[in-house]
């Protein structure tokens, strides 16, 4: 079983960025459709990953798959 995110140490670091006002609200959006009140770090981390590949930056997402996209 792979480690949960906040115990999986980064493969390289890398620069904080923050995120956009339409980030958040997606976060927001995530945690509300999933019965939470406010985002978690996975709504949070998907919400980066999505807003890097919407920046055309590559997304800190591995090959196997990943269930970030919400």
């Amino acid at each position: 079983m792979p480690l949960p995110p906040w115990k999986k140490r980064s493969e390289r670091p890398a620069p904080g960025r923050k995120l956009t006002p339409e980030s958040i609200a997606w976060a927001k959006a995530r945690a509300r459709k999933a019965g939470r009140r406010y985002p978690n770090l996975v709504d949070n981390m998907a919400a980066a990953v999505r807003q890097a590949e919407a920046e055309g930056r590559p997304g800190n997402r591995n090959s196997a798959g990943s269930d970030l996209a919400g």
